[in-house]
């Protein structure tokens, strides 16, 4: 159930991240989800796109460094208490989570959607699935 994700390496400087979403607008690729974390002089863009293949070509045509990670996504319940549940399964199945972000999924109004890097991606999805806790694979992905 993994999802590819893409890390860009953008200099942390005006302009930058404006100029890395302007190749992929310009080549109609449609983002899921967007994470950006910094340093003083550079930072990482992790993106979830609707495909990964062209969003990497074009990023490799217009000379951005990048790579493709296999992430796990999770489809949420909206509600109190919805991501606790999802860390306490990994937390009990001895799964570290490296970092996770959020977003929506679109007219899927019940669930948010977060993604996480963990050490196992296999491990989390099963233990996720005893608790039926819904994984999104890269297709469900691709189409929200």
């Amino acid at each position: 159930m993994n999802i590819k994700q893409i890390s860009i390496f953008l200099e942390n400087k005006p302009g930058a991240l404006y100029a890395m979403t302007g190749v992929l607008a310009r080549n109609e690729v449609d983002l899921r989800a967007l994470s950006v974390a910094e340093t003083s002089d550079f930072g990482i863009a992790r993106l979830i796109v609707d495909d990964t293949d062209r969003a990497s070509a074009v990023l490799r045509e217009a000379g951005y460094v990048h790579n493709i990670t296999p992430v796990l996504g999770v489809a949420i319940p909206d509600v109190p208490g919805g991501l606790n549940k999802v860390l306490q399964v990994l937390t009990d199945a001895q799964v570290n989570v490296e970092y996770m972000y959020a977003f929506l999924g679109g007219k899927d109004v019940e669930h948010a959607y977060m993604i996480f890097r963990v050490a196992d991606n296999g491990k989390a999805a099963a233990a996720l699935a005893e608790r039926d806790i819904k994984t999104v694979d890269q297709e469900e992905m691709d189409n929200l």
